[in-house]
């Protein structure tokens, strides 16, 4: 089971007509705690940033999973509610879950998501398929022992 972590890294970032300015990005990492979170973002982040950079923010994500198309380069966020019977009241019960989506685009997204999720046997209904602004996620590699 993954413990995702949103790391928000501020950093000045040169823009297209050349001046600095400073910005706030989310990244989403794998780890086992706080402390594991930014300093595997600090080591994903040294290659791409030069210059100086602070991790401004770290707070815990709950996904029941993620989807990933290397072809995408937009996350999705998408609510699930799962659907289950009370077997008692015979009420149905909904349950919400939360997936993230690597996709080029929203009717991407929701193929992938259905996609995927056909290969369940959950009733389900999708309440929301939103874009995050998360540039990248880097998830746990067990070989090496870090990042991918």
């Amino acid at each position: 089971m993954s413990n995702w972590f949103e790391c928000k890294v501020k950093y000045d970032k040169i823009m297209e007509n050349g001046l600095p300015k400073s910005v706030s990005e989310p990244y989403l990492v794998d780890a086992l705690s706080f402390t594991e979170a930014e300093a595997r973002i600090i080591e994903e982040m040294k290659p791409y940033i030069s210059g100086e950079f602070t991790v401004a923010n770290i707070k815990r994500v709950k996904l029941a999973d993620i989807f990933f198309d290397e072809t995408g380069d937009k996350w999705y966020k998408a609510k699930l509610n799962y659907i289950t019977l009370d077997e008692k009241s015979g009420a149905e019960k909904r349950t919400a879950a939360f997936m993230l989506i690597q996709a080029q685009d929203f009717a991407t997204s929701l193929a992938t998501l259905t996609r995927e999720m056909g290969t369940t046997m959950i009733d389900y209904e999708v309440a929301s398929i939103t874009e995050t602004a998360i540039m990248d996620v880097y998830r746990y590699d067990v070989e090496k022992g870090s990042g991918q």
